[in-house]
């Protein structure tokens, strides 16, 4: 017994040390940017945490089109959707004036695609109509909320779409979550806590082959590296002011242990440069980190 607390003791001043070198090397990086940065890091065989300004609700943007993928996947799982099932594409849901390279692929409509092909460009290109399209077939948002709150996930919440928040600026404030929420339900899903085993696979293939935010989380990774991810951003309104540039994923490392990671940046003055260089530099710094 007073051998399994020494060793318990040495194991919580390694980790307190731990996370002490790593606040700093993040303190550099975002100490002197003019924006609020929330981070939350947590490993999943060693139980490893990592949080900054974790629990301040900020602006998902497209992070939240994982939530949307696993609502869909778990009414696939009860029999209550195909992936299979067609989805007419026309003028009424490819709307012009958004990221959508669902539209760019049919510009002149599809009398029929499959849900599952609307669901992977949702992901893994963030398309904005595919989205909402997916939106359409949950019946609104509030299906989304109601299947994470029963997963046990707090601290978020899913109220509009992307073509309302691309309507009003103040609309993404309310699609919030917080970076510990946003580890938390990763963490969930990477345990087969959301998603039935086959289901929990197929988005994990498709958040494997994200293209978009190639200069966040996974810029300065050893090339190669496995990191299943959801990217989000805002843009700039006209007063120059950046409501959201996000990133969360699961990283696996060499030796086959994982983490999830959430940085999310709000209220940015910063450029969309330097926003996104934030996110690079602080998935380096927890990488050297968690890979010693």
């Amino acid at each position: 017994m007073k051998k399994l607390c020494i060793l318990s003791l040495l194991v919580s001043i390694c980790t307190f040390g731990q996370q002490t070198v790593l606040n700093q090397k993040i303190q550099s990086i975002i100490g002197n940017k003019k924006a609020t940065v929330g981070i939350s890091v947590l490993g999943f065989e060693n139980g490893f945490t990592y949080h900054k300004n974790a629990d301040r609700k900020l602006p998902m943007q497209s992070v939240f089109k994982f939530h949307i993928a696993a609502a869909v996947l778990d009414l696939v799982d009860q029999g209550k959707l195909s992936l299979d099932q067609k989805i007419p594409l026309n003028a009424s849901n490819l709307l012009k004036n958004t990221w959508s390279p669902l539209r760019d692929r049919y510009p002149d409509g599809n009398p029929g695609v499959p849900v599952s092909e609307i669901l992977e460009m949702t992901v893994a290109k963030s398309d904005n109509n595919g989205c909402d399209i997916l939106l359409n077939l949950l019946e609104g948002t509030d299906t989304v909320q109601k299947f994470i709150d029963s997963k046990g996930v707090k601290d978020f919440q899913i109220r509009y779409s992307e073509a309302q928040m691309h309507k009003d600026w103040n609309v993404q404030y309310s699609n919030y979550t917080t970076p510990k929420s946003a580890a938390d339900v990763l963490k969930k899903f990477y345990d087969g806590k959301l998603l039935s085993e086959k289901s929990t696979a197929y988005l994990m293939k498709i958040m494997l082959s994200t293209s978009t935010g190639m200069n966040k989380i996974v810029e300065q990774l050893p090339k190669n590296t496995p990191v299943a991810r959801k990217t989000g951003a805002s843009g700039k309104n006209n007063a120059g002011l950046t409501g959201a540039e996000n990133e969360i994923a699961i990283v696996t490392l060499p030796n086959g242990n994982h983490y999830a990671i959430a940085v999310l940046v709000s209220n940015s003055t910063e450029s969309d440069a330097v926003n996104c260089r934030m996110i690079s530099d602080i998935s380096k710094a927890v990488w050297d980190d968690l890979n010693k």
